[in-house]
């Protein structure tokens, strides 16, 4: 009989019925289930388990309620652990990640219900009594603290023991109550905005330079990753890079080639190997097909490659909560001739070139998914 850890190797986003594909996720669903489905190679699974359990707090799945390959990957990745969690029997622990177990007790036995046998799911106890789901306050300071010291003094001398609100009291109390809420949303949203006309996110701000790759071998621990020593004209020399093109693009093709790289992402080890930069590649949109963007010939490492009017200083690391690459990537896409471009609405195309204005390409995909 196979393992759980085999049963979940195989299962493949491609065989898994009932997910939605690409063509039906927004620009932003399509970044975010993008994210997700980097992060679940990560090896820091508490981490990955801590943020999946609070997105899921208000989705049903990874990327709202739309049933993704990020879901599927994501599953793969924190099964085990989920249960483990769920066989020591400690409740503190089983409702610190609750929101997970119910993701995984759902997905199991629907979508992937064919995948995983019976014998190998996730045995939920839905009879367990979980404490409540109370989201952790903010200290008070210390007029806030003076403040509860005096009601509490007031309190223990009886002048509110008895007191019973009316419900028009109550009505009144809850209205001002969601009026302040409201008033404070309003307020952040605001800022957000501002925040945002301050420094919007442009593509200037990614590190897109010409990388070579002098050797690329299979990950020892992942099937669907490739590992590549990649120069990227960097002083410290070359980098080691992480890619999942196994099944796309075959590894032969990977050695001794220039490609063009984003060299400012934020590292992130993925199953166990660090991984300091992403190969940049075009897809078409069912993620059948995927090509290299190829710089223009004659490149050397290290050579600077941006789109045009956008030929600025990168920021030094990309970070998700900076929400750079998420917003600016949607927006990548190629043309019938298969030149990338930035196409963003009421602006003319900008191509990606190097410093010559000599364009970056793909092979043979038109209208392409670049990332």
């Amino acid at each position: 009989m196979s393992s759980i850890a085999d049963i979940l190797k195989k299962i493949e986003p491609s065989s898994v019925k009932g997910l939605v594909t690409d063509k039906d996720l927004s620009n932003e669903e399509l970044a975010l289930k993008s994210q997700w489905e980097t992060l679940a190679q990560s090896d820091n699974k508490a981490d990955f388990a801590e943020s999946l359990n609070d997105s899921l707090r208000s989705t049903t799945y990874a990327v709202g309620n739309k049933p993704t390959s990020a879901d599927v990957e994501a599953f793969k990745s924190i099964f085990i652990e989920a249960s483990k969690c769920v066989e020591s029997g400690k409740v503190d622990t089983l409702a610190h990640h609750r929101h997970i177990v119910r993701w995984i007790d759902l997905l199991q036995n629907t979508l992937l219900k064919e995948a995983v046998p019976e014998s190998s799911r996730l045995a939920v106890k839905f009879d367990v009594e979980l404490p409540r789901e109370v989201k952790e306050k903010k200290k008070k300071g210390k007029k806030g603290a003076e403040k509860e010291a005096g009601k509490g003094k007031k309190e223990s001398q009886g002048e509110k023991k008895n007191f019973k609100p009316d419900e028009a009291t109550i009505a009144k109390q809850r209205a001002a109550k969601q009026a302040k809420k409201a008033k404070k949303a309003k307020a952040k949203k605001q800022q957000q905005q501002q925040q945002q006309q301050k420094e919007p996110a442009v593509p200037s701000m990614i590190d897109f330079r010409v990388g070579f790759i002098q050797k690329a071998i299979k990950h020892p621990n992942a099937d669907s990753l490739y590992v590549s020593t990649i120069d990227m004209g960097d002083k410290e020399g070359p980098r080691t890079v992480c890619s999942g093109l196994v099944k796309f693009i075959p590894l032969e093709e990977l050695q001794q080639r220039l490609v063009v790289v984003v060299a400012n992402l934020k590292p992130v080890k993925m199953r166990g190997i660090k991984s300091s930069a992403m190969v940049l590649c075009a897809s078409d949109p069912a993620d059948s097909k995927v090509e290299f963007i190829n710089p223009p010939a004659g490149s050397k490492p290290g050579d600077k490659i941006f789109f045009e009017g956008y030929n600025g200083t990168p920021v030094h690391v990309i970070t998700p909560k900076k929400n750079i690459w998420e917003t600016c990537q949607p927006k990548f896409t190629t043309t019938p001739d298969f030149s990338v471009i930035y196409k963003e609405e009421g602006k003319p195309d900008a191509r990606l070139v190097n410093e010559k204005g000599e364009l970056c390409k793909c092979t043979t995909i038109a209208s392409a998914v670049v990332r």
